[in-house]
């Protein structure tokens, strides 16, 4: 490890939308999510919010594989409440902070979600920060959609957001 990097620790799992990279702190708190094949996002999106840092291998910091686990085979409340360290400009949190509160199983659009957060016409600003999220499914930024209802703007791919939205609204009430 260089002088002035960070630590964090990394965990991975099998997912049916393949393979799952967790980042989380020594603290307790998750600071990254994201597929495999989008490594190097997660690695830019860390360096913006923390700088730079080095991943150590750990299984299963805190118990959040399992409570990812957990949520894939259907227990959709086992992702609530985890602790996250998202960084990010005052904006940002608190889009981050209103997507927690997005009912599992249900959506919003950008315009709703900017109206929530008391910035109706941020509407692009809002998309810009749903996409800086570097902690994905625990901070459901899959749950925002077009105000046409259209499937939009998801980074890992507008399959695994359908398929996400599917697997919530079949299992909503977990």
């Amino acid at each position: 490890m260089k002088t002035g990097e960070l630590q964090f620790l990394l965990d991975s799992m099998s997912t049916p939308l393949g393979d799952l990279l967790i980042v989380a702190d020594e603290a307790g708190h998750l600071r990254g999510i994201d597929w495999v094949d989008h490594e190097t996002r997660l690695h830019r999106l860390l360096n913006l919010r923390w700088g730079p840092h080095v991943l150590v291998p750990r299984q299963n910091p805190y118990g959040f594989t399992v409570a990812l686990q957990a949520y894939f085979e259907g227990n959709l409340g086992a992702i609530e409440g985890l602790p996250v360290a998202s960084g990010g400009t005052v904006f940002q949190q608190a889009v981050w902070r209103a997507l927690r509160f997005i009912p599992k199983g249900t959506t919003l659009s950008y315009g709703e979600l900017a109206a929530q957060i008391g910035r109706p016409r941020a509407v692009r600003a809002v998309g810009l920060a749903n996409g800086a999220n570097a902690v994905g499914i625990v901070v459901p930024c899959h749950r925002v959609i077009g105000r046409n209802g259209a499937l939009t703007g998801y980074g890992s791919g507008l399959p695994r957001k359908a398929w996400l939205l599917d697997h919530e609204q079949k299992n909503r009430t977990a």
